[in-house]
């Protein structure tokens, strides 16, 4: 079996940091990370003007059936397809390396909490507080590096859906959480609980099999 930890938080508030140093507790071989942002649907067929809208901060634009199943099939010790999108493209993208299971899962994402179906396959909820000052200066410098975009559109795309999406979907689903967060990756007292719990609950599934086993 797999231990699921879900990462939920607003844009740039540290989801992919605090994953990091996870894994890096708990063993990169021994852990797997998935970004929901993998999972956003193929618009790479679309039309300019359709490509253009797409809101990316709401969950119409996910495919959540298709990460729900193969979360499950994680779960079950099944490996799956290797996703990536391109926004350059708004393509979605299949790697050669499947995914392979892990005795711990790793899903960060904005929207991760928002969603039933995927909290419903969690073992962990785990939800990042950080400052909305300090959220829109990381996405910035992230789009403006990694993205190739301009100032004046990172503006625009935050001020009409980015900050109106983290006040309706995003903030409200910090509720769902079993341990809500400030500071993320930075608060190591919340770290050392986190990979505790994990680490117990990766040992305790190893020796359910066995105990089983002997008493019948």
């Amino acid at each position: 079996m797999t231990v699921l930890v879900g990462i939920a938080g607003g844009t740039g508030s540290g989801k992919t940091s605090l994953a990091v140093k996870i894994r890096d507790r708990v063993g990169e071989d021994r852990c797997l990370l998935i970004a929901q942002d993998s999972y956003y649907k193929d618009g790479s067929t679309l039309a300019p003007a359709s490509q253009a809208a797409i809101n990316y901060d709401h969950a119409d634009a996910f495919d959540t059936s298709l990460l729900v199943q193969d979360l499950r099939d994680l779960k079950s010790g099944r490996p799956v397809p290797c996703l990536t999108y391109d926004h350059a493209s708004y393509s979605r993208r299949v790697l050669s390396d499947p995914l392979k299971p892990t005795p711990v899962v790793i899903l960060e994402g904005i929207l991760i909490l928002a969603e039933e179906p995927l909290r419903r396959l969690m073992d962990i909820k785990l939800f990042i507080d950080t400052d909305a000052d300090v959220r829109i200066l990381r996405r910035l410098r992230r789009d403006l590096k990694e993205r190739g975009r301009t100032f004046d559109s990172v503006e625009k795309q935050y001020l009409e859906s980015v900050r109106l999406m983290h006040l309706e979907f995003v903030e409200p689903s910090k509720r769902y959480a079993d341990l809500i967060i400030p500071e993320g990756a930075q608060n190591n007292v919340a770290l050392d609980a986190v990979i505790a719990r994990v680490q117990a609950m990766v040992a305790a599934q190893n020796v359910a099999p066995g105990l089983l086993a002997a008493k019948a």
